[in-house]
């Protein structure tokens, strides 16, 4: 991903919320597939790391690319954006 996709990416998640929450628990294998059913449905997700969660968000956010096949496009604070293009039904068209 380049930066310019990257930078365009961004300015999609801001106006965007959160449509999940990592917890206590941190990243459980139910964590992992609500990611990965989120993907079903769109490119761009949000996540939001509560104060509880002891980790990391960074390396909370590569754990869930790694274990989703998704990359990380941001870490602000305690949110975690990814994305994950949907060969089936593309929504985001990456600038070149």
């Amino acid at each position: 991903m380049t930066s310019k996709q990257r930078a365009y990416l961004k300015g999609l998640a801001m106006n965007i919320e959160p449509v999940l929450q990592i917890g206590k628990a941190c990243l459980t294998p139910e964590v992992t597939e609500a990611v990965s059913e989120t993907f079903n449905t769109r490119e761009l997700v949000k996540i939001a790391v509560l104060k509880n969660c002891m980790e990391d968000p960074r390396e909370v956010a590569s754990m869930l690319a790694e274990r989703t096949s998704s990359q990380v496009v941001q870490v602000i604070g305690k949110k975690i954006v990814l994305y994950k293009e949907n060969k089936n039904f593309k929504k985001i068209e990456l600038p070149k």
